[in-house]
């Protein structure tokens, strides 16, 4: 049969790391053997049904060599609680097992499938909710695509195992032990023939078993390689094209493929001479058993059904001693695997790490928006060596609009990470309506804030569907108002969909202002009573400017802003301006007092960027 090429799927499994079998690594295995308890009754028939199947499959070599008894001595085969049996008698009963075993093999194909997939589901489903309610902190030192591999390739990895491998194991321990006992009772002399010759093919299996496995490992790494350079190239097209370097990618391409195409002969090398040498090793151990096999067939010590029956169960024994190595490794895998998966579930959440409310909490309806922040001081988890916020005081009455500006770095993002509560501060504290913001039920309290950023990442579904997501459930009147507010319903109206329009990938149909415009009307049917704007108009042209200000003018009505490092039309219209340095609140005032301030960092911003003079135009201070 030819050999298929692997899929990217094949690929990443192959990939995974293996976990040495100890009683700890398998215990940790075993602990998810709870996503199969609700299903355990059909999983115990199915495994009930391995084992039958297996044991009809150990009785064919018998059945089949009391046929040959029978064609060539009729009436003289005899089977262990039938006696002496005919020849179509053998036949019907030859037939029968392998129409049970089929059965069988398709009720345990069937059970362990339902099975599996079903606890899988699950367990996706637990992996996928513990991954979205872990905190900020987690996902800030972790990779997207470390995650991703958690939820699908070592899932995946735990699926194979549960449909396949278990099976295959319970199946081949059947065929394995079976099998050496039936020939052990049809003639101890061959038996002890046939095991002379295993040492040779299991050196041979695991020396050229640990070449073929490096030789593989370096093929996907050069392949990985590849793709890694197609990911970038792709990516880059608009800049590869730019710069007029498609033969230089091509280049670094073609040196990529040529290591694959190296390392893949290698392998393919020395497979083979494995093949060869496991024909001969094979063929050859076959060859004595049958030379010895045919002395105590001529002297009468054993019948030809005994030699056909003997030889059977001998090739049964070679097939699970040669996949043997390949379910040992898939077994080490999947071990490593639900370590994984482990890891990831004992992670701790962001709602069961924060406080918890007290019992006196009143009902919760909607917040007035007063926000202070009191003496807070942060560092991130990751770099807990280097503070980023010292000793922040800033406060805001309900409906006021604060502006955040100052250098890059200055410490205005992490600020409104923390009213968003992705963080907690590490000194200080964060007071909302004047109660704790952990007083809060995080998920009720996320809930009366929104944001609107300045690169809005739209989700690959429909202009309807970005839109409702601030308001799951909103009909589509609702979803028509929020955007005529932010000046969206026009250029959606358009569309030839409408609202049923795909946005594509992240929004790449849309233009940044549209895609803006999408955001605030997702803000807008969000209802919030605390808003946050972080630089979201500074990449935009001037018409799209105007049109989002405006909607953003219609958005911040009657809500407390802080508006992050925001164009100056929108900052001179702030009740207060921060200024931040270092992590510290440099100076705070309304945009007429901080101009006048003669060594000021607000002037002094505004005067590097703008130059010296009275009339600063609208843009953006830092």
């Amino acid at each position: 049969m030819a050999r298929r090429n692997p899929t990217a799927e094949d690929l990443a499994l192959d990939r995974l790391p293996k976990a040495p079998l100890n009683r700890e690594s398998v215990g940790q295995a075993l602990a998810l053997a709870r996503y199969v308890r609700p299903y355990r009754a059909r999983f115990l028939a199915g495994l009930f049904t391995v084992f039958i199947s297996a044991a009809l499959g150990l009785a064919f070599p018998l059945l089949a060599g009391a046929l040959i008894d029978c064609a060539l001595h009729p009436a003289v085969a005899t089977l262990p609680g039938f006696g002496a049996l005919t020849l179509n008698q053998v036949a019907l009963l030859l037939a029968v097992s392998v129409t049970l075993q089929a059965l069988a093999s398709y009720n345990s194909a069937l059970a362990f499938n339902r099975v599996g997939q079903s606890a899988l589901a699950d367990l996706r489903r637990d992996c996928y909710s513990r991954l979205i309610s872990l905190p900020m902190a987690f996902f800030a030192q972790r990779r997207v695509g470390e995650l991703t591999s958690r939820v699908s390739t070592d899932v995946a990895q735990i699926e194979g195992a549960l449909i396949d491998a278990l099976p295959q194991l319970c199946r081949q321990s059947v065929f394995l032990l079976g099998g050496i006992t039936m020939i052990a009772l049809t003639s101890g002399r061959l038996t002890a023939v046939m095991l002379g010759t295993l040492p040779l093919l299991i050196a041979a299996a695991v020396f050229f078993g640990r070449r073929l496995r490096r030789f593989s490992r370096e093929t996907q790494d050069h392949l990985a390689a590849t793709n890694t350079i197609v990911e970038e190239t792709l990516q880059a097209i608009a800049s590869v094209k730019a710069f007029a370097n498609e033969a230089f990618e091509l280049g670094r391409y073609d040196g990529a493929n040529r290591r694959v195409l190296a390392a893949a002969l290698s392998a393919a090398r020395w497979r083979a001479v494995f093949v060869a040498f496991f024909i001969v090793a094979l063929f050859g151990g076959i060859v004595i058993v049958l030379w010895f096999g045919a002395g105590l067939l001529q002297s009468g010590s054993l019948t030809p059904g005994e030699l056909t029956r003997f030889v059977l169960y001998t090739t049964f024994i070679a097939g699970v001693m040669g996949q043997s190595a390949e379910l040992f490794s898939q077994i080490q895998k999947t071990v490593g695997a639900t370590q994984r998966v482990r890891e990831l579930l004992r992670e701790t959440t962001e709602i069961t790490s924060a406080a918890v409310a007290p019992p006196t909490t009143p009902a919760l309806t909607r917040l007035r928006g007063e926000v202070s922040f009191e003496g807070v001081s942060f560092r991130y988890p990751s770099r807990p060596d280097a503070p980023v916020l010292h000793d922040i005081t800033l406060t805001a009455k309900a409906g006021e609009r604060i502006a955040l500006v100052g250098p890059s770095g200055a410490g205005k993002s992490t600020l409104t990470a923390l009213l968003l509560r992705f963080y907690e501060p590490s000194g200080g504290r964060l007071v909302i309506d004047g109660r704790d913001a952990r007083a809060y039920p995080l998920h009720w309290f996320r809930g009366q804030l929104a944001i609107v950023p300045q690169d809005v990442l739209l989700f690959g579904g429909t202009i309807a569907e970005n839109i409702v997501y601030g308001r799951p459930g909103a009909d589509a009147a609702a979803i028509r108002e929020a955007a005529r507010q932010a000046n969206a319903d026009v250029f959606i109206s358009t569309l030839p969909d409408g609202y049923e329009t795909l946005v594509g990938d992240r929004g790449i149909q849309l233009s940044g202002g549209q895609r803006q415009r999408i955001a605030i009307a997702r803000a807008i049917l969000k209802d919030p009573a605390i808003l946050i704007l972080d630089e979201a108009t500074s990449s935009l042209d001037s018409e799209s400017e105007r049109l989002v200000q405006v909607a953003l003018e219609r958005l911040m009505k009657g809500r407390t802003t802080f508006i992050v490092a925001h164009r100056l039309s929108t900052i001179r219209t702030a009740d207060r301006i921060a200024v931040l340095a270092a992590g510290r609140v440099v100076e705070l005032g309304n945009h007429a007092e901080l101009s006048t301030q003669p060594d000021g960092l607000y002037r002094r911003l505004s005067s590097l960027q703008f130059g010296p003079s009275d009339e600063t135009p609208p843009h953006v201070i830092a």
